[in-house]
């Protein structure tokens, strides 16, 4: 990933790690203990929930700009990958997706939605699979959205299609 420090600015749509898509709503500063500090407030698109970020902590908490063509390619390159070897028993194999999904890096999410789909069409999964995959899948469909301008409907579609091995050539908007 680039180590360039990102600019921010009112409106701009950028991608929060653990709760996707958000709006910077406005940059501020505050002044604490003495020290006058630059804040973002970003609001997270489909909830009411707001963040307020200090913006010299925003590349270590891993907020970054909606991907490019090339990087959405690499994300689909992902999802259409092999599925690794996987646990059989349901929880190790919760445990074990759990620590991937904390790394907060969406080409590592996209890997377990990638995996969940798999085992969800062969053998079923878990409820706490079930959820796991509807909440991991919210991010990387809000990506694919952003990122092609297209539906999260669309998004979704373009998304199993990849996984699944049902590719039909979509015309890029």
């Amino acid at each position: 990933m680039k180590s360039v420090s990102m600019e921010f600015s009112q409106g701009q749509t950028v991608i929060h790690p653990h709760h996707g898509p958000a709006t910077v709503a406005k940059v501020f500063s505050r002044t604490f203990k003495g020290q006058e500090r630059t804040y973002l407030e970003l609001q997270v698109h489909g909830s009411d929930m707001s963040i307020n970020l200090p913006v010299d902590q925003a590349d270590e908490v891993g907020v970054r700009a909606v991907f490019a063509e090339e990087e959405t390619n690499e994300l689909l390159d992902v999802l259409r990958a092999p599925t690794g070897a996987q646990e059989q028993n349901w929880s190790r194999r919760m445990k074990a997706n759990s620590e991937r999904l904390k790394l907060g890096s969406l080409p590592t999410t996209a890997g377990v939605v990638r995996d969940l789909i798999r085992r969800q069409e062969e053998h079923g999964l878990s409820p706490n699979e079930r959820e796991m995959l509807k909440a991991s899948s919210r991010l990387v469909l809000a990506e694919l959205a952003l990122s092609k301008g297209i539906s999260e409907d669309e998004a979704e579609v373009l998304l199993r299609n990849a996984v699944l091995g049902t590719e039909v050539e979509t015309a890029d908007a």
